[in-house]
């Protein structure tokens, strides 16, 4: 179909459109998107010349910012009332070369459906889905491991189905891109999921150990009511707590947290701590300068922070900001690495990782 099939938080489809627009541009590939805004979901369309495997080979999922999964449509099938099975068994016949060596099948509906037997067909269609298409030589047997395409059906609706294959390495590692968290009732704030959903995206399995444990030390900044800092101090570091507002007194009671009251953007450490987390809202370029000055004075080796963008200009103050750190970071002793993502528990807010590599 010389497609992608791209899924962003609704509302952020210009956002992701045109970042990847840029990104395959850079690596020497042309297209075009097709969005309706508030879906969560566009089309891009490359070039005639081209074709998406191309698109995968040379942009990496984690290169993107706006864009949370992604996977190259085969065929649209009109689902009728019954048989929808049969109905998508059908429009891949034609197609089985393509789909050979999937074992698995991932069954989608868009992140703002609002229509629950939707939500519910689409669990409860999962195994019949798996079994027919077993059955008509289109799917493996299961073998248990994460194969290297996988077989992707996106449900808009009841009327249709968008099927196509996606790629090991070149994927979100969570459905549609989104990690399912649990928010236990002792956290002091639901912004604790941002930074959980931050290391699970920014650090692989295992990483999360040598670069979360050990009793490390932190700083978090804006840190009142403590959600932040709650998942720091979970991780088992210590924690410096910078805000005018107060603490939640029972994570202030696990005699992990120093509560420092002061400006966020004006205190820095006597010593180097391991981390430093920051989620003031305040000018996303304001935050992009704080964090180069933390890395420039090597107050700290990892960050995780959130830039809050202008609702008209989001996609132009995240290039601003980037080339803020990219630059600030660049003229520093040693190599750092930046990423960014706009996570699901995120709203207007992206948020980046830093690391000083050594």
């Amino acid at each position: 179909m010389g497609q992608m099939m791209v899924f962003c938080r609704p509302g952020f489809e210009t956002e992701a459109g045109r970042e990847l627009t840029d990104v395959a541009a850079r690596a020497g590939l042309f297209g075009y998107f097709q969005s309706q805004s508030g879906s969560g979901w566009l089309r891009y369309h490359l070039s005639s010349q081209e074709i998406p495997y191309e698109l995968l080979a040379k942009v990496a999922l984690d290169e993107l910012v706006f864009s949370r999964d992604w996977f190259e449509p085969l065929v649209q099938v009109e689902l009728p009332a019954s048989d929808r099975v049969g109905a998508v068994v059908a429009g891949l016949r034609p197609l089985a070369h393509a789909v050979a060596g999937c074992d698995r099948v991932e069954v989608r509906i868009p992140e703002d459906n609002q229509d629950r037997d939707l939500g519910k067909f689409a669990r409860k269609w999962m195994a019949p889905l798996s079994r027919g298409l077993r059955e008509a030589g289109l799917l493996g047997e299961a073998t248990g491991g994460e194969r290297s395409v996988r077989l992707e059906v996106f449900l808009p609706d009841f009327g249709s189905a968008i099927v196509g294959l996606s790629r090991a390495g070149n994927r979100s590692p969570f459905a549609g891109g989104i990690p399912r968290l649990r928010l236990p009732a002792v956290v002091p704030s639901r912004s604790a999921l941002k930074l959980e959903e931050a290391w699970k995206v920014f650090l692989p399995p295992e990483r999360r150990l040598p670069v979360l444990g050990g009793g490390k030390k932190a700083v978090d900044l804006g840190a009142a009511p403590g959600g932040w800092t709650w998942q720091l101090v979970r991780e088992g570091m210590l924690v410096t707590a910078v805000d005018n507002g107060p603490m939640n007194p029972g994570l202030m009671a696990s005699g992990h947290v120093e509560h420092v009251a002061g400006d966020g953007f004006r205190w820095r450490p006597h010593r180097a701590v391991d981390w430093m987390v920051c989620d003031i809202v305040d000018q996303p370029r304001k935050t992009a300068a704080l964090v180069v000055d933390w890395f420039a004075g090597r107050f700290c080796r990892y960050s995780v922070f959130n830039l809050k963008l202008p609702m008209k200009k989001r996609y132009d103050e995240w290039l601003v900001c980037r080339q803020i750190l990219l630059e600030g970071l660049s003229g520093l002793t040693g190599d750092h690495r930046l990423r960014a993502r706009h996570l699901y528990h995120d709203r207007e807010e992206i948020t980046c990782f830093v690391e000083r590599l050594e």
